[in-house]
């Protein structure tokens, strides 16, 4: 019973099993979604236990409420759980755009000093980064016997990152056409260089405005704000205890924590 319910949860998330490959999760999708269930299952009990305690202490006769309160826990969870795959693919992506540029032209060199494309991919799966673990993967795919073109086509269709697939589907399609890959893979390289500079052109014009909110809101409001109320006190001869100057401490780190993520989020994910 338990195994038709997760085969079921499995089939109604779309692409799950495509996605657990590019995450690099060596899990069936029925796997993960038991794993996901019973973590939801733990979190809704216990969401409920609290529910349950809450209520009899301050209303015994809303105690039914326990009931919709755990489900709607365990929903809430298991939605939450089942998106950590999306969230590992996202950060993976990140990781392999923000060296993609590296890799292409470490590739691009190999190949212009007149190394073949076979021997080009060995010696870029054993630099260092991420995009590695890729090259990598193609290489023990021809070594099994896969067809190189083949092997650049199922990592281009699996690989986490935009940029590192039209890459590779650049080099496949140079391979089945038959004419240099050279030309292909620096054609598309000067492409993303140009789109990393439009976006470093963007932080610039977005940062310059982050600033001045920054400035406002975490810089001269709080600190008018802090001198204005003292004065206002002191005037009304109105005692300040404690609280209010702890409150007040974490409203500010609240505030500047807030900014550094701001900040962080729109830095663009490039290393030229």
């Amino acid at each position: 019973m338990a195994g038709r319910i997760y085969h079921t949860l499995a089939h109604a998330a779309p692409g799950l099993k495509k996605k657990l490959r590019m995450a690099r999760l060596e899990k069936t999708p029925e796997d993960y979604v038991k794993e996901k269930f019973i973590f939801a299952v733990m979190a809704a009990a216990a969401i409920g236990f609290l529910a349950f305690v809450f209520l009899s202490q301050r209303n015994p006769g809303m105690l039914w409420l326990a009931i919709p309160i755990t489900l709607i826990g365990w929903f809430f969870v298991y939605q939450v759980m089942m998106r950590q795959v999306d969230a590992i693919i996202t950060k993976r992506a990140k990781e392999v755009d923000r060296e993609i540029l590296y890799a292409g032209r470490f590739l691009l060199v190999k190949l212009n000093s007149g190394t073949p494309l076979i021997s080009a991919l060995i010696d870029a799966s054993n630099s260092f980064g991420v995009a590695s673990k890729y090259f990598k993967e193609i290489v023990q795919d021809i070594e099994l016997g896969t067809p190189i073109e083949q092997a650049i086509y199922s990592a281009a269709e699996l690989t986490v990152s935009r940029r590192f697939r039209k890459i590779l589907f650049q080099i496949a399609n140079a391979l089945r056409i038959g004419i240099d890959v050279t030309a292909f893979l620096s054609s598309i390289l000067d492409e993303i260089a140009d789109e990393e500079l439009i976006e470093i052109q963007r932080y610039g014009k977005k940062l310059s405005s982050f600033t001045m909110f920054y400035m406002l809101g975490a810089v001269v409001v709080p600190s008018l704000g802090m001198t204005m109320g003292a004065i206002v006190l002191g005037l009304l001869n109105k005692p300040v205890g404690w609280p209010i100057f702890v409150a007040a401490t974490v409203l500010i780190v609240f505030v500047q924590v807030v900014f550094m993520g701001l900040f962080k989020s729109i830095r663009p994910n490039v290393n030229i």
